[in-house]
């Protein structure tokens, strides 16, 4: 029987935070998101990840002014958003209050879909956002952090998926942030799950670094898959995505074909490819990042953090030990319990593989974030961690067996209270919870910049009517 595959495109949020680190605006959206519309994509994922923090940080932005903007010109697709689980859009855990509410409020504003993963793949760390998008009528897709390492086999992929399910997921993701998939692992792990959850809708992300990922989709559709995702061709390839219109090309007239016109795609790349010379030519797009790189596959580390490891290493001057830091990373995976390198545990990985390179002696300087990962901090690991090392890591620091958000009590009230003159919309409240002091910048911007026009308002009048 044939079966339309369903398409995601990501350039609106993962293709441009792989490639020009998240600094597309909104403005430079509107222009085609009517076009973008008309296309017939199953989803645009357009939000969340790590747009919340780049619209307030650098774009001088509101993103959620930016999603409701979304919302007004795409009324017949879905909207989908990144979600981090207990962490939210933010770095740490929050408390279940937060997380309930940033789930409502993304609803409210427009999100369709929520794709949850959690970094360390700990169910644990999931339930209260799946619950949360079941009870607001959202799409809750969840997210299997796909990475490798001894415990990694089909098996537990498949064991955590059921567990997926059984959570409440109305879809599952396989996320192949790193770009550590090939054809033939893609082809087996999507049989096994859906071996295993036959009617449970199956969708791959996978990044091009490795320069396999057309294929591992191409695979992965043959082998049952549902949906894939892809960017449009200008903001394709390297540490992106692969490109829409090819994979479109692809299924066409097959009995996977996607539905979509490859000529009105035309038109959404036109447009990209102009933003795309706007970006090379102001230096947002470094030409370095469209190159596929195969040291993923030895190294597992995602495209994003490769270029944050480099940028740690030209601050301390020591460009020359990119290599060293590179053959440290899974080293450090190792004796902390092998998790999945993405937000936050590929930070909190990578600079710990850096401080053992600098150092020269491995765990003599530790962060606090890699001694709270270790203690259970960020939830269970997916491998035991050694008690001998556990000790030398953390000390007498308590270690948590449980959900860390358990220990957490109830946030949004005090949080409320502490930006009581800030507030103009609800969910300012969550920009505070996520990036405190970011968002207050950014609130104090917002406020002046209203200011200066009912000043210059007021002049006008004034001229006009004299007291």
């Amino acid at each position: 029987m044939a079966k339309k595959i369903k398409i995601t495109e990501t350039a609106l949020r993962d293709a441009h935070q792989s490639l020009i680190a998240t600094r597309m605006t909104t403005a430079e959206m509107v222009p085609i998101l009517d076009k973008m519309d008309q296309i017939g994509y199953y989803s645009l994922e357009c939000w969340g990840g790590a747009t919340y923090d780049a619209c307030l940080r650098f774009l001088n932005e509101d993103p959620w002014e930016r999603l409701r903007t979304i919302k007004d010109h795409c009324k017949n697709t879905k909207l989908q958003m990144l979600f981090r689980g207990q962490n939210m859009l933010g770095y740490r855990h929050y408390a279940d209050d937060c997380v309930t509410y940033l789930v409502q409020r993304s609803i409210a504003n427009g999100i369709d879909i929520i794709r949850i993963f959690d970094a360390l793949n700990d169910i644990k760390n999931l339930k209260t956002a799946i619950t949360a998008a079941n009870k607001e009528g959202g799409h809750a897709q969840v997210a299997i952090s796909y990475t490798t390492g001894p415990v990694f086999t089909d098996k537990y992929y498949v064991e955590y998926a059921k567990r997926i399910a059984d959570a409440g997921a109305d879809s599952i993701c396989i996320k192949d942030m790193a770009a550590l998939l090939t054809p033939s692992r893609a082809e087996s792990l999507v049989k096994a799950i859906k071996a295993a959850l036959p009617e449970m809708p199956l969708q791959l992300h996978t990044h091009y670094t490795s320069g396999l990922a057309s294929m591992c989709l191409l695979k992965a559709v043959e082998a049952g898959a549902d949906a894939i995702d892809t960017a449009i061709s200008p903001l394709a390839l390297g540490t992106s995505h692969a490109p829409t219109e090819s994979m479109v090309a692809a299924l066409h007239d097959t009995e996977f074909d996607t539905g979509l016109d490859i000529r009105q795609l035309a038109d959404i790349r036109a447009y990209f490819m102009t933003l795309r010379d706007k970006y090379l030519e102001n230096g947002l797009l470094d030409p370095k990042m469209l190159a596929t790189d195969a040291k993923a596959l030895i190294y597992q580390v995602p495209g994003g953090m490769l270029s944050n490891l480099l940028s740690q290493l030209k601050q301390a001057g020591k460009e020359d030990k990119l290599d060293e830091v590179l053959e440290e990373v899974p080293r450090v995976r190792k004796d902390s319990g092998y998790p999945p390198l993405v937000t936050p545990t590929s930070q909190i990985v990578g600079t710990q593989a850096v401080f053992n390179v600098l150092t020269g002696e491995r765990y003599s300087m530790c962060t606090n974030e890699f001694k709270g990962m270790v203690a259970g901090e960020y939830g269970t690991t997916p491998m035991p961690i050694d008690r001998k090392f556990q000790k030398k890591i953390c000390g007498d620091r308590e270690i948590i067996h449980g959900r860390p958000a358990d220990r957490l009590e109830p946030e949004l009230d005090k949080l409320r209270s502490e930006i009581a003159e800030w507030i103009e919309q609800e969910e300012d409240v969550l920009s505070y919870a996520q990036f405190p002091k970011v968002a207050l910048d950014f609130f104090e911007k917002r406020r002046n910049k209203k200011a200066g026009i009912n000043g210059e308002l007021l002049d006008k009048e004034n001229q006009i009517h004299p007291i």
